[in-house]
């Protein structure tokens, strides 16, 4: 009788998350003849600015003080690179980030469904956490400073503070809107607390726990330049800042770079576990 109840309650959680997939999540890639071709598309419009940047700034048209040349920013990439300070930034900025994301991802899930799951904690923390998500990072440096002084403690903590709040509000607007059907039968089959969570309610918000967390992860890198103005003296945001102190603006452009690719490189190494985790409750 156990196994036949735990069968049907099994059945009916892949049956709701496979529902919830299909409706919100992404589907898996298509043939790999698909995959090369949206690459290719893709590519495109970075190709033609690319090339527009290029003869705007070799022809004259736009002086190089203001827009330097390709081949200046990756001359300066490649100076950077050999004396070994270019990866020491990159490394520095990808552990910041992947530190603060961590945390304030993790926060985000445990808040979000403790406000999702219970109405009493609605009620407690919905009001305050939606009035602190509309404070602009750089709000929180002076006070950051204050609390934590100058050092890594307070650049991960705004980073953290930055990836909570796109978590928090997908995982919290999920479970609310979990079928209350599904949940009534779990619970009928004796799933209580922690397990009904795990079992069903969470695999059930998959979509939008990773959508949370992909949101969570750009403004992560959003944060990073504001959290590496905390008196940091390596990373990207102090190269952004460095460089324009010292009117280097193909290394500026060159960090701008820099950001955007591993911003990018980041969210689809998210994106290969969301596959990876709506194939494991689907």
């Amino acid at each position: 009788m156990s196994s036949k109840t735990d069968s049907v309650a099994d059945a009916a959680e892949t049956a709701e998350v496979g529902a919830g997939a299909a409706g919100g999540g992404h589907t898996s890639s298509g043939t790999g003849s698909s995959r090369w071709r949206r690459a290719a598309l893709g590519a495109v419009i970075p190709v033609v600015l690319l090339i527009i940047w290029a003869y705007v700034t070799n022809s004259g048209m736009v002086a190089q003080s203001k827009l330097p040349t390709p081949q200046s920013v990756f001359s300066a990439g490649t100076s950077l690179f050999a004396d070994g300070t270019l990866m020491t930034h990159i490394g520095i900025s990808v552990q910041r980030v992947l530190l603060g994301f961590v945390i304030g991802g993790v926060l985000g899930l445990v808040v979000g469904s403790l406000v999702g799951l219970s109405r009493v904690f609605s009620e407690m923390f919905s009001p305050l956490i939606g009035a602190l998500r509309a404070v602009p990072s750089l709000a929180w440096v002076p006070l950051l400073l204050i609390w934590l002084h100058y050092g890594e403690n307070s650049k991960v903590t705004l980073v953290a503070i930055g990836a909570f709040f796109p978590v928090f509000t997908t995982v919290a607007s999920g479970l609310r809107h979990v079928d209350k059907n599904l949940v009534e039968a779990a619970r009928a089959f004796g799933y209580t607390g922690l397990r009904l969570l795990r079992t069903v309610q969470l695999p059930a918000v998959v979509p939008s726990i990773f959508s949370g967390l992909r949101l969570a992860l750009a403004q992560a890198w959003l944060f990073l330049v504001a959290a590496e103005l905390l008196g940091a003296s390596m990373g990207l945001g102090f190269l952004l800042t460095d460089s324009q102190n010292n009117g280097r603006t193909d290394r500026l452009i060159l960090a701008i770079i820099l950001l955007a690719v591993l911003g990018k490189i980041t969210d689809a190494l998210l994106g290969l576990v969301e596959r990876w985790a709506e194939r494991r409750w689907t």
